[in-house]
């Protein structure tokens, strides 16, 4: 029916918005899931899409999935850190190329170091793969509210983290190229491969897996612009051999 005489015509509706804008009453929200195994997917979309939500693509591996999200440009991804691939560094190259796109990481270790490490790829989101299917769909929504989806038990840690973040040095080390910055942990590795220890070794006198450890490996690698961990070692004597010679002759 239309308006009655002297009622003014109703206003128009904005148009929903584009990309991944936080979606409306009259848009599904748009997931894409990762997994490589095709039982841990079908549960997760059992549960997202018993609540209105729609899945768009499934992958079974990191390559497959930054294919797909770059395609299709979900609302969110959820990919399970363990992907074949890496699902972190799946996570990173997302983030780069669609900042606002959200991701959820599921784990099923749920460690603290592997939650800094999802956290500083981009991840909006860590849970465990134990995560009941009624609680993961409200997860998914307050992510794209803008709120952090993260295990319970494992917030109090992170804000251990964050205090104690300042404290922390960070080592500048001179490379072919350009002064490069390294996290603290990224140096501890890189002077536990001088010694030299493998990567079981490093991962157990850390504290942290093994995954984390070539995470990390990977990282120094990448910022100081060489191919292995014999250059990096190199690099890393060569600073400090310079830095020894500055303090004598001053």
């Amino acid at each position: 029916m239309g308006p009655t005489r002297g009622e003014p015509p109703a206003k128009p509706q904005p148009a929903a918005a584009p990309g991944n804008a936080a979606p409306s009453a009259a848009r599904e929200l748009t997931v894409l899931l990762a997994d490589d195994q095709m039982p841990v997917r079908a549960g997760i979309k059992r549960a997202i899409e018993s609540h209105g939500m729609r899945v768009v693509a499934e992958a079974a591996n990191a390559e497959e999935a930054v294919r797909m999200v770059l395609a299709l440009q979900p609302d969110v991804c959820v990919l399970a850190v363990e992907l074949p691939g890496d699902g972190l560094e799946a996570t990173r190259r997302i983030k780069q190329s669609l900042p606002e796109t959200k991701i959820v990481i599921m784990t099923g270790s749920a460690r603290d170091e592997e939650l800094f490490e999802a956290l500083r790829a981009g991840a909006d989101g860590y849970l465990p793969m134990s995560t009941s299917a009624s609680r993961l769909p409200h997860a998914i929504t307050g992510v794209m509210r803008g709120e952090a989806a993260l295990p319970r038990a494992m917030t109090g840690r992170l804000v251990l983290e964050f205090r104690e973040r300042g404290m922390r040095r960070r080592v500048v080390v001179a490379s072919d190229h350009a002064e490069v910055e390294l996290t603290a942990r990224e140096f501890e590795v890189l002077q536990r491969l001088r010694k030299p220890e493998g990567t079981a070794e490093i991962a157990r006198h850390l504290g942290i897996s093994q995954i984390t450890v070539r995470r990390h490996v990977a990282s120094v690698l990448r910022k100081l612009g060489v191919p292995n961990r014999r250059r990096a070692i190199e690099i890393i004597e060569q600073a400090e051999q310079a830095e020894q010679l500055g303090s004598e002759v001053e």
